[in-house]
């Protein structure tokens, strides 16, 4: 309850906006109450972190518990990554990532989520991408995580809602290429 709550106020609010008093109102409970679980908002946005990584893997999981072999288990995996680095819980992560330039304590808490969950997602593709280089492969994951990311921060900005897909598409087809190599 007081993470989702952390979550929607980040979204909401930005990190900057994000206060315990928002917090404990959006989750309706009394400050005792927020204070029992979390004894500072440092301590409440690194638990926050970590909610944000398991919510992001268990969506992940979910997407890809069938995917099968070949281009289309390529193109399933692909759409399951842009799923989880979309949608409020990738952009409260944003606004911690962009918190995390000049917070110690909140980069040492948000990389080994964000290790976790890039390690997963890149194990995966690995396995998926029928890329033998693995050098190739390696840039074509990173490329990946840049054109989803990128996706995903530039949307408000963007007028055809088909502009996304056509990109994906665009990426999917380069990709293809290297697996015929």
């Amino acid at each position: 309850m007081l993470l989702d709550a952390t979550i929607r106020c980040l979204v909401t609010h930005g990190h900057a906006g994000t206060t315990t008093q928002r917090i404990q109102d959006e989750a309706g409970v009394s400050r005792g109450a927020l204070l029992h679980h979390f004894g500072s908002k440092s301590e409440l946005l690194v638990a926050a972190i970590h909610h944000i990584a398991d919510m992001r893997l268990r969506e992940f999981g979910e997407l890809v518990a069938d995917l099968g072999e070949g281009h289309e288990a390529l193109e399933q995996m692909v759409r399951a990554i842009r799923s989880v680095m979309a949608g409020p819980p990738f952009q409260a992560a944003i606004e911690l990532w962009t918190a995390s330039r000049t917070d110690a304590q909140l980069r040492e808490a948000l990389l080994p989520a964000e290790r976790r969950l890039g390690s997963a997602l890149r194990d995966l593709f690995n396995r998926h991408s029928g890329i033998t280089d693995p050098r190739a492969a390696q840039t074509a994951f990173e490329t990946l995580m840049a054109l989803v990311r990128g996706l995903e921060l530039t949307r408000i900005m963007r007028t055809d809602p088909t502009l996304e897909d056509r990109i994906i598409d665009d990426w999917l087809d380069h990709v293809a290429r290297l697996r015929d190599r």
